[in-house]
């Protein structure tokens, strides 16, 4: 059966939160792992597609945005700019992206196949904007509502992006995402026990 791999980043000191799904169970879900740890629990997870929750690299040089950025921002919802490699380098705040791309440059060196996605993008899509609701609460509901069995009673907002992060890649795999610069998104809602509503004409 077809696994997929979810991961929310984080910088050195809190790690990576890491989930694996199949089309109805959440099978896996663990935090605080370093980079190689990663790498190892992908491998044993014999994941068709990883999906990774930050950029796959940085703006060109000169740039405080991606354009795939510009065009997730007007289309879906808000989301952090990542500036060129010299800004990343230099300013401690994007920590966090740096242990990304050193993730994705492990799995590539692995021949592992990994690609970009936005968990705030996929709820959004899939649940709808978050109006006043707190990020957690609204994250919360779409949990619930995922479709998934095996989730824990309770989960923070790491662990729930990277299950989202995994079960954007799994639809991903089923050609019902699109694609904004280098972000993969989910193309339309989800449906009761994770089954993804195609949009008209497709």
């Amino acid at each position: 059966m077809s696994r997929w791999v979810g991961v929310d980043v984080g910088g050195k000191r809190k790690g990576f939160d890491v989930a694996v799904v199949d089309e109805r169970r959440l099978l896996e879900l663990e935090g605080g792992l370093d980079c190689e740890e990663v790498v190892q629990f992908v491998e044993r997870a014999a994941a068709e597609l990883v999906a990774i929750d930050g950029p796959i690299s940085c703006a060109r040089d000169g740039e405080s945005t991606r354009e795939g950025e510009r065009q997730l921002s007007r289309a879906v919802c808000n989301i952090r700019w990542t500036p060129d490699t010299q800004t990343v380098r230099a300013n401690p705040y994007y920590a966090w992206i740096l242990e990304g791309l050193a993730l994705f440059d492990a799995l590539a060196a692995r021949e592992i196949t990994a690609m970009e996605v936005f968990p705030t993008a996929s709820w959004t899509r899939w649940f709808g904007k978050r109006g006043a609701a707190s990020r957690a609460a609204w994250s919360q509901r779409g949990l619930a509502g995922i479709g998934l069995q095996g989730i824990p009673e309770r989960t923070n907002q790491d662990q729930r992006d990277a299950i989202a992060a995994a079960v954007t890649a799994r639809q991903h795999t089923h050609g019902l995402t699109e694609l904004m610069g280098t972000i993969v998104v989910p193309a339309g809602p989800l449906i009761a026990r994770g089954t993804i509503a195609r949009s008209a004409g497709r």
